[in-house]
């Protein structure tokens, strides 16, 4: 007589190897391409935001002429130098979210080699442009690489000030919620189904 956990454990362990390795390989290439896509996309946008913010807002903020505003003050573009997460958020501590962007880019490239559902390939490619984004910034700017400032530009009322790589990453976060509420797999195939 065997024994019931030597029968179950191996089909358990080879149904969940199943259903995240194996993944149409067509539909792996779609997904990782758009997520590169979108990845680069949220880079571009994130850099070319950043360069009109320090060459033209910069500029207005040191003369004192003040942030552009903009729907009667429900929007401001100003500048400032974040040496914290998105929003602000743990100033002071910018070599950890340099650290935590490498972190979440090499979990991301990794994760990829699974996907199979295009949604999360968006989700995924804004979290990667997003992090990616502010660590160029993280990188490239004073004081020195890894602890260096990220450009914020957008204010709301009564928010905290933030840039497009910030946007995309709460928004990448939002859409993840969303994609294992709504039971999307990230393999691609349908929840439950064992093909």
């Amino acid at each position: 007589m065997t024994d019931p956990q030597e029968s179950t454990e191996p089909s358990t362990l080879r149904g969940d190897a199943a259903s995240t390795a194996e993944v149409e390989p067509r539909l792996r290439h779609r997904s990782l391409l758009v997520l590169l896509l979108v990845a680069a996309g949220v880079i571009a946008l994130d850099r070319l935001t950043k360069y009109w913010v320090v060459s033209t807002i910069q500029p207005r903020i040191e003369s004192g002429e003040g942030p552009i505003v903009m729907l009667g003050g429900l929007l401001k573009f100003t500048y400032v130098e974040n040496t914290g997460a998105a929003f602000s958020l743990g100033s002071g501590y910018t070599w950890i979210f340099s650290i935590i962007a490498v972190v979440v880019t090499i979990v991301v490239l990794r994760s990829s080699r699974k996907l199979g559902s295009l949604w999360w390939a968006v989700a995924l490619g804004g979290l990667l442009g997003g992090a990616l984004g502010n660590l160029i910034d993280r990188l490239t700017r004073e004081p020195s690489p890894g602890l260096g400032y990220v450009v914020d530009f957008i204010q709301l009322p009564n928010f905290a000030v933030f840039n497009v790589a910030d946007m995309c990453i709460v928004g990448s976060a939002i859409l993840m919620v969303l994609l294992s509420l709504k039971g999307v797999e990230f393999s691609g195939r349908a929840r439950g189904d064992a093909s």
